[in-house]
């Protein structure tokens, strides 16, 4: 529910604060006071598109804050986007900025939101019906959608199992297409793999017999150098180990006259200790290495035949491992695109799960439809078409499509005895605006009554009821007031009749000082309400006559 509106330098309003109640709550004031703005801006703290527009002339930017009762679902939402809670608990904060150059600055509780955010969290908390929501029920998708949200459809299986048959059926018919070019390219492909198997080179290889080849290449150097290295080590007179041990014998001869000579002691000790075992790692060395010309010669052939494949494919011959990989999962692929029976099972199973899918939609869209055709007649006989009948027609698709097996058409008789055709066929302009009020409310109640919990607890109708009056007027107003005992209603209006069975008036008006003209808006009860009435009855001529049937209306309403 919207509990307070917060507005400053909107378009001809300077600073103003409304605070809302539950119930059915309605605007009124003479044509051009400025009853849209308030509307234009809760639907900017919403998140819909910001304009420059919107900020008071002389002003360097606009702001417009709104708070609402928090719904339970909308909590979980606000905790997964990180969101903080409000001060106070179950208090939804929005607010919105909008600069003279048109960039806009929006909040949820304090912390910084994107517009997106904004308009996401507007689907839990207001339902916006403007004067020209009849034009949508023309349109196959938005009357879809209707019924869909009426009957609790959830659809996203059904989308998820068409963009799958899609995605299968374009998969069949480019491998039927391409069976010529993909043989092609599989020849290619099986072609460069033989030459490569060939090779079968591992990875890591290369590197390997880089190192092996470098080693037994240079052979004769390294055993001449380990050798040399032995005999400056052991082999030789003196050797270090002899030398080594000559210094270890002279410093223990003369340690007991000077204890710090042992440290020094010890690390000749453990020199002499390195020496020989260097000493006998070299041994061990030379024990096992000698000159091998036949794996030299391996290891030049397979190195020529890694250097020609790099060559012939252009790549590093660190490369051939990952390329031959590549090539395989490749050939793979076009094994499985050029399998057409196996693509056409895919393809099969694909469209039974959607036909599945989609019948379950047909099931839920059948139960929902005779009970919406039902209340929306219902809501006609008190708006001027008595006997008139509604209708909510599936019809059968001739071919498959995303929304399932049928398209939902409306359908109306105006009056009794008439057969129910194609709304936007039959329906006058005057007839369309009544048929989307009783649609609306009818909706919004079935929706109020069945989601308590989730759905848009404001419901907000903008002059809705422009081209009705007389007694039709009467029922529009004790519809509205029958609604708002299941959700808080708004409504902006020019019938007295609507705005008399309101549970709180709000009264627009313009003024004009030192030169600017500037919007306010206030509550009126009492006899402030009765004027007001009384204006809309018969103008700007307050009579007797006027006054008198507003408090007819009122009904003895504060």
């Amino acid at each position: 529910m919207l509990r307070r509106l917060h507005l400053r330098d909107v378009v001809l309003v300077t600073e103003l604060e409304l605070d809302f109640s539950g119930g059915f709550a309605v605007l009124t004031g003479e044509t051009g006071a400025g009853k849209s703005i308030l509307i234009d801006a809760l639907q900017l703290a919403l998140g819909q598109r910001a304009e420059s527009a919107l900020v008071r002339e002389g002003a360097t930017r606009c702001e417009v804050a709104a708070e609402f009762d928090t719904p339970a679902g909308l909590g979980t939402w606000l905790e997964a986007q990180g969101f903080q809670s409000a001060d106070e608990p179950g208090l939804l904060l929005l607010r919105r900025q909008v600069d003279a150059q048109g960039k806009s600055r929006g909040w949820i509780n304090g912390s910084p939101a994107t517009a997106a955010q904004l308009r996401e969290a507007a689907e839990w908390l207001v339902d916006i019906h403007g004067q020209h929501a009849w034009q949508s029920l023309t349109r196959p998708v938005a009357v879809r959608a209707l019924l869909d949200a009426q009957a609790g459809s959830d659809n996203a299986s059904l989308h998820k199992a068409w963009h799958a048959w899609r995605e299968a059926s374009a998969a069949l018919a480019a491998a039927r297409a391409q069976q010529e070019s993909l043989s092609r390219e599989r020849e290619r492909l099986q072609w460069q793999l033989s030459e490569v198997e060939k090779l079968a080179p591992r990875d890591h290889e290369w590197d390997a017999i880089n190192a092996e080849h470098q080693r037994l290449a240079h052979g004769q150097a390294l055993l001449e150098g380990a050798r040399a290295a032995l005999v400056a080590l052991s082999d030789g007179e003196p050797g270090a180990d002899a030398l080594l041990s000559r210094a270890s014998e002279a410093l223990g001869g003369v340690i007991r006259f000077d204890a710090q000579l042992g440290d020094l002691l010890r690390e000749v000790q453990a020199a002499q200790a390195q020496v020989r075992d260097a000493s006998h790692t070299l041994q061990s060395y030379l024990a096992r290495t000698e000159p091998d010309p036949q794996r030299l010669d391996e290891l030049d052939t397979r190195m020529g035949a890694w250097m020609s494949l790099a060559r012939r494919y252009k790549r590093p011959p660190s490369e051939l491992p990952a390329l031959w990989q590549q090539w395989q999962q490749e050939l793979a692929g076009l094994d499985a695109a050029a399998d057409v029976p196996r693509l056409e099972a895919q393809e099969a199973k694909a469209a039974a799960l959607w036909k599945e899918a989609a019948m379950k939609v047909t099931k839920v869209r059948t139960k929902a439809a005779p009970k919406l055709a039902k209340d929306i007649t219902a809501a006609m006989q008190h708006l001027g078409m008595p006997g008139g009948r509604f209708e909510v027609a599936l019809v059968s698709e001739t071919t498959p499509q995303a929304h399932g097996l049928e398209s939902v058409e409306f359908r109306v008789a105006g009056h009794e005895g008439s057969t129910p055709r194609a709304l936007g066929k039959v329906a006058s302009g005057g007839e369309l605006s009544r048929l989307a009020l009783a649609i609306a409310t009818t909706t919004s109640r079935n929706t109020a009554q069945a989601q308590a919990m989730g759905s848009a607890g404001t419901l907000i109708f903008d002059e809705i009821d422009a081209g009705v009056g007389g007694a039709v007027a009467d029922s529009v107003g004790r519809l509205m007031k029958q609604l708002g005992q299941h959700a808080q209603v708004l409504a902006v209006t020019h019938l007295a009749q609507v705005a008399a069975c309101a549970d709180q008036h709000f009264v627009v008006s313009k003024a004009t000082e030192a030169g600017r003209t500037r919007s306010q808006v206030v509550p009126v009860n009492g006899e402030a309400r009765v004027l007001e009435v009384a204006r809309m009855l018969g103008g700007e001529r307050l009579t007797n006559t006027s006054r008198a049937h507003a408090q007819a209306l009122l009904g003895g309403q504060p």
